[in-house]
């Protein structure tokens, strides 16, 4: 027997989760006809939703034991859930995604047999348009993924979603990446491992509003960046030096000017938006720096990523 565990974060998706429950089942169905010791796991993370996420889940439970969940204590974020889910995934593959049925169930079969039939190590989804989204947040998702490509050495595709289906050796190696700072785009790049990439045109979600505003969407960008590359680091070095050799050459401009011409230095404007762009620099700089040392600050301190309120093997004892 070979078991797949669907694992599925869910932040407020009470509205969604039975057309995604639906629609998996029926899905988990047709692959059964064609691989017949094949199972599945449902496995649900509740990211501290508000409205009644856990209700549902808890109903799916009552009529179907392949259901299982564990409800956080609070909102951790996507990414806490994404571990959660492979930190207690029981299946030989397991295959994340989105509750939203913007990860369409229907393309689990090519992704399966990549894995079970091709000898791949993953299967990874990833959207070729971006139609329904806002223009600027494409414009920026696609800059970021050149940015980032450029400054780390992981490997992230554009247009790479979190839909992806990975063998037990690979789950196991991210679950071993215990750091508090998870950006899970970059691990999977990082760790490497043989991917087949699947694609697929972007699909709107199915009910509920996307939690993802433009701001988290770039503090996640920079979640990225910072995690895996030291790039802006060099970069603040670099600019320190640039404004010392900037400054040398103007004080020998000045000492040259008032030798050879006999004129006096004067433009106290002009200094005084130098001296600003001096300052703005090295606060860019001290902040880069910071950024990196909070990062740290919040490792050293190795609280758990998550912290589980409830759990389905809870209800069952």
């Amino acid at each position: 027997m070979s078991l797949i565990s669907a694992i599925v974060p869910c932040y407020n998706e009470q509205e969604a989760i039975p057309f995604f429950y639906e629609a998996i089942v029926k899905t988990a169905g047709e692959m059964k006809e064609t691989w017949k010791d094949l199972e599945f796991e449902f496995l649900f993370i509740d990211d501290g939703s508000k409205d009644g996420t856990l209700k549902e889940i808890e109903a799916l439970r009552q009529k179907d034991k392949r259901v299982r969940f564990v409800s956080f204590s609070r909102n951790f974020g996507k990414e806490a859930a994404l571990y959660a889910g492979l930190s207690n995934a029981r299946g030989d593959y397991a295959v994340t995604m989105d509750a939203d049925m913007q990860d369409p169930p229907s393309l689990l079969p090519d992704m399966y047999r990549a894995v079970k039939e091709e000898g791949y190590d993953s299967a990874a989804t990833r959207r070729v348009t971006r139609k329904g989204e806002p223009v600027i947040r494409s414009f920026f998702a696609r800059r970021f993924y050149r940015l980032i490509n450029r400054m780390s050495s992981a490997d992230i595709v554009d247009g790479a979603r979190d839909y992806r289906i990975m063998t037990r050796r690979m789950i196991d190696a991210i679950v071993n990446m215990r750091e508090y700072n998870r950006f899970t785009k970059g691990i999977y790049g990082w760790i490497g491992f043989n991917t087949k990439w699947i694609e697929f045109e972007n699909v709107e979600r199915i009910a509920g509003e996307t939690k993802w505003s433009f701001w988290k969407l770039f503090g996640y960008a920079m979640e990225g960046i910072i995690g895996f590359s030291t790039a802006p680091l060099s970069m603040a070095t670099w600019f320190g030096l640039f404004m010392g050799v900037v400054s040398f050459l103007g004080i020998i401009f000045i000492i040259v000017k008032k030798l050879v011409f006999g004129d006096p230095t004067g433009g106290w404007s002009s200094m005084v938006c130098i001296i600003l762009l001096v300052a703005g620099i090295q606060l860019f700089c001290i902040g880069v720096m910071g950024q990196y040392l909070a990062k740290t600050y919040l490792e050293t301190k190795q609280r758990p990523i998550y912290i589980a309120r409830r759990t389905s093997e809870d209800e069952d004892i």
